[in-house]
């Protein structure tokens, strides 16, 4: 089992195709995970501009370059985000408008266009954000309503609508998986008709930012195969969630892996809230370093999805601030070179004494 190694292009956005596509052969790289909304990649044009796509692929066969799956991350974000000029500043264009709840519309029927698109060029896997109508409540102050846990929402539900209650109002945080359920198993299911995976990076902000929430958005919806993970250890180690216990909780939800370090630097003066410092401040608690150079065990990390069978890319998202970043794109692919190592499949290694 050999694991192709790409990167994502999204941290090279500013990069036009034809600089940065050889670029990224020279290093190595076995392909590119495509962001969508840049010169990267346009989902519109390439399926309504007949020949956007044979000029697509033409540019990256000329540097032997595949594409297994796209990326459609901000896009994804602002289905159930709560809508404001930060989504704006990072979605296409002709997807802005005044009104948050357009945004949010025209946001979900990109995603559809995406699953689309990406079924169009071969790609079986789009990476993404779900964005989160509740995250803003995680800490729970001034209190947020939730259901007892002697008390099914349903159950609640019932007692509410019996005394003229509004249902919603009862429990905040179950709303918003609702409103995800309701806003996202429309998309999935144009997912579902063009034979193409949805899975999202499990990250702050998002609907499942760690293991738990994880599981309850896949309860929500109903366990459908269109949904599963972008996995990547970056966004749990910070948060002292254990990424070898989420590969194996969801091993068969495991549907592309990024390769990102993150580094917890706390010194009794920090924490891991961030202090609303930027990346690339040495006062922060935590930041990402380019692979290798941070707290992830990488070598657990492979065994893992070796025990899975994960056989899909292993794609690079390099977020360093404080280093050169055609520096760390050529480090990292080199870092994942080395640590990944196909499954022993036919060999009981004590075993062969007997011989």
């Amino acid at each position: 089992m050999t694991r192709p190694v790409t990167i994502i292009t999204g941290q090279f956005g500013d990069v036009p195709s034809e600089e940065l596509f050889p670029k990224m052969a020279a290093i190595g790289y076995d392909g590119l995970e495509l962001a969508c909304g840049s010169e990267h990649f346009d989902v519109k044009r390439c399926l309504h501009a007949p020949a956007y796509w044979p000029a697509k692929r033409a540019q990256l066969e000329k540097y032997g370059l595949k594409c297994w799956a796209l990326s459609n991350h901000c896009v994804g974000q602002g289905v159930c985000d709560l809508i404001d000029q930060r989504n704006l500043d990072v979605i296409p264009e002709d997807l802005r408008d005044s009104d948050p709840e357009r945004v949010w519309r025209l946001c979900a029927e990109e995603m559809k266009e995406t699953a689309r698109a990406a079924s169009m060029i071969g790609a079986k896997v789009v990476t993404g954000f779900t964005g989160s109508s509740i995250w803003r409540y995680l800490y729970s102050f001034p209190p947020v309503p939730q259901v007892a846990d002697d008390l099914t929402y349903e159950e609640a539900v019932s007692t509410a609508l019996a005394e003229g209650r509004d249902p919603l109002k009862i429990d905040w945080i179950r709303a918003g998986f609702e409103l995800f359920k309701e806003r996202w198993n429309p998309i999935l299911d144009a997912f579902d008709e063009c034979g193409v995976k949805f899975a999202l990076e499990v990250h702050p902000t998002e609907i499942a930012f760690d293991l738990w929430s994880a599981e309850t958005a896949l309860d929500m919806l109903d366990g459908r195969r269109a949904f599963g993970f972008n996995f990547d250890p970056s966004h749990l180690i910070w948060q002292q969630v254990d990424p070898v216990k989420f590969i194996r909780r969801f091993s068969d939800r495991i549907y592309h892996v990024h390769m990102k370090d993150a580094a917890l630097q706390l010194d009794g003066e920090n924490g891991v809230l961030g202090s609303h410092l930027p990346f690339g401040s040495p006062k922060r608690g935590w930041e990402f370093r380019s692979l290798g150079r941070g707290h992830v065990n990488f070598e657990e990390i492979i065994r893992a999805l070796n025990d899975i069978d994960y056989d899909g890319p292993l794609s690079v998202e390099w977020e360093d601030q404080r280093m050169d970043r055609w520096y760390g794109a050529r480090e990292s692919y080199e870092y994942v070179k080395k640590i990944d190592f196909p499954k022993n499949v036919d060999v009981v290694f004590d075993a062969q004494f007997a011989k």
